[in-house]
């Protein structure tokens, strides 16, 4: 069985869980979630747990257990404390402006990128420190937000310029000169 899989989740008070057939809806003190989830996984809701369990052994289905087990856990989190990320901008003249629900990037291009915030996202800027913050409750969501953002400048092995998860160690090169 697997490991994930088998581990009871433990429903905090304020939220509640609702399961028909294969669909989970989650309300929590900040938001609702909804999952449709796939054939072979059964659950259960017992006291104040949600408990996930497979049909066979089949392949398919072991690994959709302990995968089933990890979205009900992350809307459940998400409904609780929420998720963010936080992104950086290093680079000379690279700076980020937050203008109402959208966001205006000058990252060394001819014109400012800008991209809005889709539904259920919220940005936050430090822009003393170049720092952007994706924050909301769906956690597939942010981290695919965040990615978004550090697409639009990756960074380079060179210098180091560019957008980059916090705290990320980027590996520069040495060039030309370095013989």
């Amino acid at each position: 069985m697997s490991r994930t899989g088998k581990k009871p989740i433990e429903i905090p008070k304020g939220v509640d869980v609702k399961i028909k057939d294969l669909l989970v809806e989650v309300k929590g003190p900040k938001g609702n979630l909804s999952e449709q989830l796939i054939p072979g996984v059964g659950l259960e809701l017992k006291d104040d747990t949600v408990v996930v369990t497979r049909d066979s052994d089949r392949p398919e289905h072991r690994s959709l257990h302990g995968l089933s087990r990890t979205l009900i856990y992350n809307m459940i989190i998400g409904v609780t404390e929420g998720y963010k990320k936080v992104l950086e901008i290093r680079g000379v003249g690279y700076r980020v402006k937050l203008q109402g629900n959208k966001l205006s990037f000058n990252l060394g291009f001819s014109h400012p990128v800008e991209m809005e915030a889709p539904q259920g996202i919220s940005y936050e800027v430090d822009e003393k420190k170049n720092l952007i913050t994706v924050s909301g409750i769906d956690k597939q969501q942010v981290g695919q937000n965040a990615a978004h953002i550090r697409e639009i400048r990756p960074v380079e092995p060179y210098k180091g310029k560019g957008v980059r998860y916090f705290g990320e160690h980027v590996i520069t090169k040495v060039g030309k000169r370095a013989k």
